[in-house]
């Protein structure tokens, strides 16, 4: 790998996210020794997106759907980063090459059923081969799934194996239409059902009823005792709590384990005044948006003035976003730590850019130091895939970071 042209490969360069994972990389890699190089399927808007950044890297043309031609890319580089979605139409033949090839893999899908049929497809000989595939790179799912570690791993250092994670978030942004296509075509696809299975992207085991009911997804607010205000339901719960899953279950098999019967869950946190009704507004909002999105003739109406793929927040809203998420984490013996992640600016375009484009630079200028060494591999997670590492790039990318003890 190491005699290979690129060290990264930035693929889907000239989308909306893409072109700020260029610009990102200009900026970080200055004044580092990486070899990157940009990808997509149109070598005009490339150029332009190169043209405008004023980086001189090597433009490489591909459609998703070619995979010779995706083959020709992949065999060049360490690693490859896509944000081209939705990826289960344009992911499949990318990763079916980077397994190949033995070349690490990162994205910012939230795609769960997707996801699953990475796993069942090419998790054995990826972990056989130490070539780490890791979707959910983004705000889907690192904050959650490497804030949950983190806390994990401080309870245990306290001498306590942890019982229960709960995360809460706050945010502000703007959405991007590239997101909302992965979400949009997640309806029209005939697995939407999956992601409804709180174990969706476990190991296969059979699941007791009481597993079940502790892991189903929460439908409706509540007053928080630990926080005392009231909480909602996540929009992205459905997607964060199964990734996080994934690494309990994953760290588990390696004996590393975060607990017995250990429980996650994440909600939208709200702030007096009016926190309970903020919360009911949220969660009944959110519940009539879902369904008229599920339903093709009401969803034609909407969908002209919500927001189309390669379009996305203004550069003042992406700079004014914000996001935090505070964890709690709960030992056996009833000690409690606090995590929180927070950053400035959108989390689905700056905070994400960030988290992808460090989860990259993670696998090629510290792979001897990522969990499990340099022979782990499989369709992993940022947590078991990445880990400390990444979390400590993310503080020197200007990211807070850190856990205490209640």
């Amino acid at each position: 790998m190491f005699n290979r042209p690129y060290d990264v490969v930035l693929y889907g360069a000239s989308g909306f996210v893409g072109k700020q994972t260029v610009q990102y990389f200009a900026q970080q890699t200055a004044s580092k020794p990486i070899r990157w190089a940009i990808a997509g399927r149109n070598r005009q808007k490339l150029e332009a997106v190169r043209e405008a950044i004023g980086v001189e890297v090597n433009v490489l043309v591909a459609d998703s759907q070619d995979q010779q031609a995706v083959d020709d890319i992949v065999a060049q580089t360490r690693v490859l980063l896509t944000t081209a979605g939705p990826f289960a139409l344009y992911g499949n033949a990318l990763v079916e090459a980077c397994v190949r090839f033995k070349t690490h893999y990162v994205d910012i899908t939230g795609e769960t059923p997707w996801i699953r049929t990475l796993i069942d497809r090419y998790h054995t000989q990826a972990a056989s081969d130490g070539t780490r595939i890791i979707p959910c790179c983004g705000f889907d799912s690192v904050p959650s799934d490497l804030g949950t570690y983190l806390v994990v791993r401080h309870l245990q250092q306290l001498g306590v194996a942890c019982q229960t994670v709960t995360a809460y978030f706050q945010a502000y942004g703007g959405l991007n239409g590239g997101t909302l296509a992965s979400g949009l075509n997640l309806y029209d696809s005939d697995q939407s059902a999956q992601v409804s299975d709180p174990f969706l992207l476990n190991p296969s085991a059979i699941r007791t009823p009481d597993e079940i009911t502790r892991n189903r997804d929460p439908q409706s607010p509540c007053f928080d005792l630990d926080l005392n205000t009231w909480v909602a339901p996540f929009f992205m719960g459905a997607v964060n709590t199964r990734v996080v899953r994934r690494s309990c279950a994953l760290y588990e098999q390696w004996q590393e384990p975060y607990g017995t019967d250990f429980t996650y869950q994440e909600y939208l946190k709200f702030d007096e005044p009016w926190a309970w009704l903020k919360a009911t507004g949220v969660t009944t909002g959110l519940a009539l948006l879902t369904g008229v999105l599920q339903q093709p003739p009401l969803r034609s109406l909407l969908q002209p003035l919500l927001p189309q793929p390669g379009s996305g927040p203004s550069e003042q809203t992406m700079n004014e976003g914000w996001f935090s998420c505070e964890l709690i984490g709960t030992g056996t013996d009833g000690r409690q730590v606090r995590g929180l992640m927070r950053d400035q600016g959108d989390p689905g375009n700056r905070a994400t850019v960030k988290f992808l484009c460090e989860s990259a630079l993670s696998l090629v200028l510290q792979t001897e130091e990522l969990p499990g060494g340099e022979g782990r591999g499989g369709v992993l997670t940022p947590a078991t895939g990445l880990g400390d590492v990444l979390a400590e790039r993310l503080r020197q990318a200007g990211m807070s970071l850190d856990v205490q003890t209640i």
